[in-house]
């Protein structure tokens, strides 16, 4: 018999779980997701992807700024759902919510738990060159991503794999994932696991004063850095432009040939020299334009060998 369903969620990497379980014929009883935020030009306010995405279904959708008053959890607990199913929602769940749905409340948490608990787990995935990333369904207690892990699926990240393309495909394989739990929760067949005590490692919100290019990194590090950070908030340095500098946001590399001096163009192709080897540039973007393939960046731009990045 289909569940009775609380769904909570916020950003892109949330709908395609949601689409999957109403999908599935679950009923979904009330879609939990962030307030609307000004952005754009005109700064209009914009509801999340999630609750476009619920009203689209015609789906209820709420949007309390928090779930720790009295109020809010007599509301939630009004909606007599089974189980709460949560994906990147962005509010923290207190123990009142977390035990209002007699089944419990389930996480959709984009890493191989125990790594990488927390905010940025696919960002910080890239960032530290692993191998490998997946998603993880737990059952949610009030510690940070510490519950007991149902189901996980693994994917390999590719040697220039960026975290917006790691992003699709964990949104993808974890919008099925979560089906197939909540499938084996209805059947009362869904079993549980422990998370080990090694191997923790914590995710944390990527901080703005970590976005600039460091060249004197080897190069390994510095294609890391750039694509666990492409495209958003993206990594970037200063080009010397007319006397000033003009910032430039990186969003693909690959390995280069050549070395020098740390940021030091070696070539006619964007190759720049870091600590140890070089990275060749692929994609890029100026402030205030789009972004473009290096190769049009230079159509427009002279970038002469020798010049020092900042």
């Amino acid at each position: 018999m289909p569940l009775r369903l609380i769904f909570m969620g916020t950003p892109d990497f949330a709908v395609p779980t949601l689409i999957e379980l109403a999908g599935a014929g679950h009923e979904i009883a009330a879609v939990y997701t962030r307030v609307p935020k000004p952005a754009g030009r005109g700064m209009e306010l914009q509801e999340t992807p999630v609750a476009r995405e619920a009203k689209r279904l015609g789906l209820p959708v709420l949007t309390p700024k928090t779930l720790k008053t009295a109020e809010a959890q007599v509301e939630f607990a009004a909606h007599a759902a089974d189980a709460a199913i949560v994906v990147a929602y962005g509010l923290i769940l207190p123990k009142a919510v977390l035990e209002a749905v007699p089944l419990g409340c389930f996480n959709l948490h984009a890493s191989l738990l125990p790594r990488w608990r927390g905010a940025a787990p696919i960002n910080r995935a890239v960032m530290a060159g692993d191998a490998e990333s997946g998603v993880t369904v737990m059952k949610m207690d009030e510690g940070l991503d510490t519950g007991d892990m149902a189901m996980m699926e693994r994917v390999p990240i590719g040697a220039d794999m960026t975290a917006g393309e790691l992003h699709d495909r964990l949104a993808a394989i974890g919008g099925d994932l979560m089906h197939r739990a909540v499938a084996a929760l209805e059947r009362g067949a869904l079993q549980f696991a422990k998370q080990p005590q090694a191997g923790v490692t914590y995710a944390g919100k990527i901080d703005k004063n970590e976005t600039r290019i460091d060249w004197s990194k080897p190069w390994q590090e510095v294609h890391n850095h750039i694509r666990g950070l492409s495209p958003f908030p993206g990594a970037w340095f200063e080009m010397p432009n007319d006397g000033g500098a003009v910032r430039v946001k990186v969003l693909r590399t690959t390995s280069g040939e050549g070395g020098g001096a740390p940021g030091t163009v070696l070539d006619d192709k964007l190759t720049i020299a870091c600590g140890d080897g070089a990275v060749r540039i692929l994609e890029l973007q100026r402030a205030g334009k789009q972004p473009m393939k290096a190769e049009e960046f230079l159509r427009g731009t002279a970038v002469a060998k020798g010049v020092r990045v900042l």
